[in-house]
């Protein structure tokens, strides 16, 4: 927990520019802070299956940094908010490695589902400010999703820019393209399948 820690600390010089020293970094960047929360809550509430108290650390990271990670979330190594006020990262959320994350953004759910719930998204991925996410989707690998982009029930492939509301691709592996989201994964209906006739006896 604590490497986990010190690396998404380290993530804050690699990202953002405004971080001039350690020790301001330290003081000063509050999104960091409930980051740093949200560990100890997720390793309370996973490891030791601790009630209540993993729950109340995480409003203690809402009232402090406006950040509001629950702490069954899982979130991957070097992750990086920058600002933080009006994040909201729901129970079921699933966050890669290497992501950067601005304020305003909601990894929620659409009140349809039961267990998983949240988004998954992937490693590299970039989330705009004020980006809401919403049900059960994947997001892809090095995926890169605009300001204020709106995505309910339609996954996101990797390698992909995706901006508006509804989010559409604009970009795919450098390309420009302008394509639908493709319909979220566990709402796809399977192939028919036919039965394969067999030989009469």
């Amino acid at each position: 927990m604590l490497k986990l820690i010190i690396e998404d600390f380290r993530a804050i010089k690699a990202n953002d520019p405004a971080a001039k020293n350690w020790l301001e970094t330290l003081l000063c960047h509050t999104a960091w802070h409930a980051i740093a929360l949200y560990r100890i809550a997720h390793w309370l509430h996973t490891k030791l299956h601790i009630p209540v108290l993993p729950r109340f650390i995480g409003v203690i990271g809402v009232a402090w940094a406006g950040v509001e990670i629950h702490p069954g979330a899982r979130i991957g190594r070097r992750f990086f908010i920058d600002h933080g006020t009006g994040v909201v990262i729901g129970e079921t959320a699933e966050i890669g490695d290497d992501c950067v994350m601005f304020h305003g953004v909601t990894l929620g759910g659409t009140g349809h589902h039961d267990g998983k719930r949240h988004p998954t998204v992937g490693n590299n991925v970039l989330i705009g400010t004020a980006a809401t996410l919403l049900g059960p989707i994947d997001v892809g690998d090095n995926a890169r999703i605009g300001a204020e982009t709106v995505i309910a029930n339609r996954d996101v492939p990797a390698g992909t820019t995706v901006v508006g509301a509804p989010g559409v691709i604009v970009k795919r592996d450098g390309r420009r393209v302008e394509e639908k989201l493709p319909l979220a994964h566990y709402l796809r209906k399977p192939p028919p399948t036919h039965g394969v006739q067999g030989e009469g006896i």
